[in-house]
């Protein structure tokens, strides 16, 4: 299944999350020039270490992306789900949810796997904060999707059906990751920085007052 847009109108331009993933891809490319030991050098200095934790790096590590699917990934469902947030709480609550996601997703991963020596590197913590609040504010949105079974078609599915499968999907995908992890310390997918940073997204959700924009502009549609 590939998402390919949502049914939940905006009402605002969404500013924050178009910087959001400039700002991502910007960096990136900036990656992308890199002859691969610098390249691996700047991952080692401004990825998350959870073995060498620091708050500077809990930050910087969620611009920086493993490769181009990754990166691009991300920026799809930022560019999908996040609007509809950023519209709701306003431009610079989102900013500041956005980055609390990210965090918890950090924090997340770093409890569950505190020994390791590997980088830890993406936005898709902060990004499964944005779908988690999705789930919690627009349960009756549809996401419009590509799906692949036999033939190819495009059908609607209801938001949290397929936010709630993306979700069962990375916490069982994250505990089958310690028998991996115990094994090996090559790098690989932060399933419980996604399990964190989506949980953290429904918590702020409940708690964050909608923008009072919103409250007024949606008003007017109803």
């Amino acid at each position: 299944m590939f998402p390919l847009k949502d049914t939940q109108p905006s009402y605002t331009r969404p500013v924050v999350t178009i910087g959001l993933i400039a700002v991502n891809l910007l960096v990136f490319l900036f990656e992308f020039s890199l002859d691969p030991q610098t390249r691996n050098a700047l991952i080692e200095s401004f990825g998350l270490v959870p073995d060498q934790f620091a708050w500077t790096n809990v930050f910087t590590s969620m611009f920086l992306h493993g490769g181009w699917m990754h990166v691009l990934g991300n920026m799809w469902f930022l560019w999908i789900f996040g609007d509809n947030i950023e519209d709701l709480l306003g431009h610079g609550k989102f900013l500041l949810f956005y980055l609390a996601c990210g965090v918890a997703a950090a924090v997340a991963q770093v409890f569950v796997n505190r020994g390791s020596m590997v980088p830890m590197v993406g936005a898709s913590g902060a990004i499964a904060g944005v779908m988690g609040a999705y789930l919690i504010k627009f349960p009756r949105s549809r996401v419009v999707t590509l799906v692949f079974f036999i033939f190819i078609t495009v059908i609607e599915i209801p938001a949290p059906v397929m936010l709630v499968y993306w979700f069962v999907i990375q916490f069982f995908s994250g505990v089958g990751s310690f028998a991996r992890t115990h094994i090996s310390e090559g790098g690989g997918t932060a399933f419980f920085a996604h399990v964190g940073g989506f949980l953290a997204g429904m918590l702020l959700a409940k708690i964050l007052s909608p923008d009072r924009r919103y409250i007024r502009q949606s008003e007017r549609y109803w």
